[in-house]
């Protein structure tokens, strides 16, 4: 088990993380949704910590927990005083490997999380989209697949789906620990050892190698057309490089390109699209830096009335051909470095966010190092840089998607 302490002694108290190797991209085949699920019926508890029990004690002394699921972590988190530090451990090193379940109790969470399905995504057509999306991007590679799952394969998992699962990847060799806070590095250890030591080893851990997709080669285009719209709206979806399957300095001019796009009002999508031709009211992009593969660098804007996704589409089109040829100005790019690297030096100011950026980096196989050298490959962008990062998001590979009104599409 990998362990990282990061000092903060401003306040009494730590944010205790354990971060697992694994994510929904590890669901096997016909079991999308798993290990979404299984992060649920983590907190049903064991012979020691029956289901409720540990949450009674988090909430007598006002600390407080939460997990989540991504393609390539699952993580599990505790804010306590810093004397709650041991307990917390060894919570989490009990069910870590002594989970109890029985088939009552896995329906039971089965129906939560189908409900959970329903609220965040079946019930709202901008999330279908985006899904759908998704899938036609990564067609091969199981990041295509939701986080959550698909409906019909999540109605199928069991109990010894579950178990399966939780036995091969929940073991300290595929852990990470990450405390912040107000904790001596030494006495963390300590405690470490005391809690995950007493583990038995297990096998060594599965090797997170993933089916690949072909280079995509042909534009495609999703039209999703629903009565519960009453705003259009446009998304693109191109599949990048990651910090972890990038070549040096790819996923650092992604990420500059991405601010320098529509990181803030001064923004050139926002000034081109929004104030100067006034044919978006709003434009966005999200860029997953930290995959272990391939990742995500979705563009979404909302037409202006009268403008339909298509016809933004070439606007945006016609935008981003013109960067190509100009580039972008040395004071703009300059202006991204300072905002980017003040962002993360913010960040410091915050446990929480610490032990998140600490945890998913390395959880995904980036080093402290990286880390660490994270702002020096920021400063170390050029404009050739983001010219190159620029012919990523060419249109002919990319995934568009128009979210319409049912009306507009008859």
């Amino acid at each position: 088990m990998q362990i990282v302490v990061i000092p903060d002694r401003r306040s009494p108290v730590v944010t205790h993380m354990v971060w697992y190797r694994t994510g929904s991209s590890e669901d096997p085949i016909g079991k999308s949704g798993i290990a979404h699920f299984l992060e649920h019926l983590m907190f049903k508890g064991t012979a020691m910590h029956p289901a409720g029990h540990f949450g009674k004690i988090l909430a007598g002394v006002g600390g407080q927990e939460n997990a989540f699921t991504s393609h390539d972590v699952t993580a599990y988190h505790q804010r306590v005083p810093k004397q709650n530090l041991a307990t917390c451990m060894a919570y989490e090193a009990d069910r870590m490997r002594n989970l109890v379940l029985d088939d009552a109790t896995v329906a039971s969470e089965r129906d939560v999380v189908l409900a959970e399905r329903g609220m965040i995504l079946d019930s709202k057509p901008a999330s279908l989209l985006q899904e759908a999306l998704e899938a036609a991007a990564f067609p091969a590679h199981p990041s295509g697949r939701p986080v959550i799952g698909w409906r019909h394969e999540i109605e199928t998992l069991g109990r010894e789906d579950a178990l399966a699962y939780y036995r091969r990847y929940y073991a300290p060799q595929n852990a990470i620990l990450v405390v912040a806070g107000d904790a001596e590095p030494q006495a963390v250890l300590e405690m470490a050892e005391a809690a995950y030591g007493a583990i038995p080893p297990s096998d060594a851990p599965p090797e997170r190698r993933r089916v690949q997709d072909p280079p995509a080669r042909m534009h495609r285009q999703i039209t999703l057309a629903d009565t519960q719209v009453h705003q259009p709206q446009l998304m693109r979806l191109h599949a990048v490089p990651s910090y972890i399957s990038g070549a040096p300095g790819e996923a650092e001019a992604l990420e500059m390109l991405a601010f320098l796009l529509a990181g803030d009002p001064t923004s050139v999508l926002h000034t081109r699209l929004v104030q100067e031709r006034k044919c978006a009211t709003s434009v966005g992009i999200s860029y997953w830096d930290t995959a272990i593969d391939r990742s995500r660098f979705l563009i979404t804007a909302t037409p202006a009335p009268d403008v339909s996704p298509e016809t933004l589409e070439h606007t945006l089109e016609d935008v981003l051909r013109d960067l190509l040829k100009t580039g972008f100005e040395a004071d703009a790019i300059k202006r991204a470095k300072t905002q980017l690297v003040a962002s993360a030096l913010y960040a410091l100011d915050s446990q929480v966010s610490l032990a998140n950026w600490y945890g998913m980096a390395l959880a995904c196989g980036m080093t402290l190092e990286d880390i660490a050298a994270w702002p020096v490959r920021i400063e170390a962008v050029t404009a050739e840089h983001l010219h190159d990062a620029l012919l990523k998001l060419d249109r002919r590979s990319a995934v568009s998607g128009y979210l319409l009104e049912a009306a507009a599409a008859a």
